[in-house]
């Protein structure tokens, strides 16, 4: 069996995981998910009138910015990547690069284990499982200060 992101080319999948941003060349704005390739391509950024963009990664870690609960089942024809649904926790983490990213929190985490400005880094982690293989995707992992670990 394999394992294979959800998303492809939003998030590398190696040791230190990253998340994967577009960046014009002309005036380096940056914005996440990336700009596929082969899309026709402009820049973002309504002062610049840049076509090309460069892959890059982002920082692995970033502050919790805000965050919340699923506690609720999505409704048809959202289908839960857990059967019975399991409610989980979202994060909005902005990175030192100046964007909020939203994902869910990593296993075993939930909104209890957050506050705003928190330490996060990004993990992959196994969204479902198919005839075809694993599914992953990235996740917010709370970082433990040193405060905390006192």
């Amino acid at each position: 069996m394999t394992a294979t992101p959800a998303v492809a080319g939003w998030f590398t999948t190696d040791a230190e995981p990253r998340l994967l941003a577009s960046r014009c060349t002309t005036c380096a704005n940056l914005v996440f998910p990336p700009v596929p390739e082969g899309a026709a391509s402009f820049c973002r950024n309504p002062a610049c009138a840049g076509s090309e963009n460069e892959t890059v990664p982002l920082s692995r870690t970033g502050r919790v910015w805000s965050y919340t609960d699923a506690q609720y089942q999505p409704p048809a024809p959202f289908v839960p990547a857990t059967d019975p649904f399991e409610p989980f926790a979202l994060a909005a983490v902005e990175l030192p690069e100046g964007l909020v990213v939203l994902g869910q929190v990593a296993d075993g985490f939930g909104v209890a284990d957050l506050r705003v400005g928190a330490e996060v880094e990004l993990v992959v982690e196994t969204l479902n499982v198919d005839e075809s293989g694993e599914r992953t995707i990235w996740r917010w992992r709370p970082v433990a200060s040193t405060e905390e670990i006192r």
